[in-house]
This record gives structure tokens, C-alpha cells and sequence, in this order.
């Protein structure tokens, strides 16, 4: 059965490399649910690491989207100016892309790819993934809450009692997240509560507001 066309995202990943998995997991149920996929790697997620190797990662990133990894500022700066996607979706978002998000930066394939399309309106979905987001990541998040166009996927404390300052997105919830994001809306709620060890997160619903 042919799944109709929803239209394009951009989707970028970032070094958090334990979390690439369960993000290409999501960026299968998108391009099931009809979206077209442009895959962005920051230049951190070009290096090899315990969870495998960039060649690696690169190859499934491009076999899921059928199309050619960005991972050079060149590549992705006519994003928003040629209006190739919709939205941008970072997933893992790590701490320093964050960090430079906050800080207005454009210095790596991702962030120059969010600035593309937020100087066209387009909405960017962040899933963060960072072992400091109740430490120095925090201020930043709370920075970007106040851009226009910056949307979260609904996050917590993956390890309350052996990484206290940790917060992880649900990335079950990316696709919702998505869909509020391009309605101009918030997923709620925001903040998922504490998860048992090995459990995924239990929020309620799919609430927008």
C-alpha cells in the first residue's frame, strides 16, 4: 500500500551517539507515516565512536532516506532559501548543539541548517539528549523556549540516580511532536515524569496547547 506524500523534513543528527539508534527508529516511522527525509549529520556525528563506526551510521542514514548525507555548511545552506523542507528536526540534540543554538551559532551542518530555515518561518523540533540538561544545558534550554519556531519533543531524567543532571527526549513522541510543531503548537506536556530503570517514559496523551 503507497503511503501519500506528506512533504519534506530535514533531519539532523548530532553526536550523542548512543541515542542514533533509537533515532533512526523514528525517522523510519516518519518516512512510513509519507515524509521525505533529508538526512544533516553535525560534524561531531562524523567521528567514530563504541556505538559504531561514521561509515557506518552515514550508510543507514542514506538506505532510510534514499538520499545523500549533508554534513557540510555548504550543503545545507539552500534548505530554506530553496524552500526544500518543511521543518528541521535534530534528534539526538546534544548539549552543544544547544549550546550554540542559544548562542545564535551557524558554524556546523546543523546549526547553519536551523538557521536556514528559521529565516523562512519553518519551524525546528529539537529531541535533546545531553548528560548536563539540569546543569549548564539547562539555561540554554530555557533560551531557546522563548525563540519563535523552536519546538521540544517532551523530555526527562533517563537516569535520575546515576546521571541526576540528565535529560533525554521520549522519541517515541518525535512524530507528534512534529505535527504540533508545524501547527505552530508545543506538545504537551513538555516534562515527562521519572522513569523506572529499562521502562520507557508513560506521558498522558497527545495535548497540544
Amino acid at each position: 500500500m503507497n503511503t501519500q506524500s506528506r512533504g519534506t523534513l530535514a533531519f539532523a543528527v548530532c553526536g550523542s551517539f548512543c541515542t542514533l539508534e533509537a533515532a533512526l527508529e523514528q525517522a523510519r516511522v516518519l518516512t512510513a507515516q509519507g515524509w521525505e527525509l533529508l538526512p544533516v549529520r553535525s560534524f561531531a556525528a562524523q567521528q567514530d565512536s563504541r556505538f559504531g563506526a561514521a561509515e557506518q551510521w552515514r550508510e543507514q542514514l542514506e538506505t532510510l532516506t534514499g538520499h545523500p548525507v549533508l554534513d557540510t555548511l555548504q550543503a545545507v545552506e539552500p534548505l530554506g532559501p530553496k524552500r526544500l523542507a518543511q521543518a528541521l528536526v535534530v534528534a539526538p540534540c546534544t548539549g552543544a548543539t544547544l549550546a550554540r543554538l542559544a548562542a545564535g551559532l551557524s558554524d556546523t551542518p546543523v546549526t547553519l541548517a536551523a538557521k536556514s530555515l528559521l529565516r523562512v518561518g519553518c519551524p525546528v523540533i529539537l529531541a535533546v539528549s545531553t548528560n548536563d540538561g539540569l546543569g549548564a544545558s539547562g539555561e540554554n534550554i530555557a533560551r531557546l523556549y522563548q525563540r519563535k519556531h523552536y519546538y521540544f519533543v517532551p523530555y526527562g531524567q533517563d537516569d535520575p540516580a546515576g546521571k541526576p543532571q540528565s535529560l533525554k527526549a521520549d522519541l517515541t513522541r518525535l512524530p507528534a511532536a512534529v505535527e504540533a510543531a508545524l501547527q505552530g503548537e508545543q506538545i504537551q506536556p513538555v516534562l515527562l515524569g521519572q522513569r523506572p530503570a529499562g521502562m520507557a517514559f508513560q506521558p498522558a496523551g497527545n495535548v497540544v496547547y
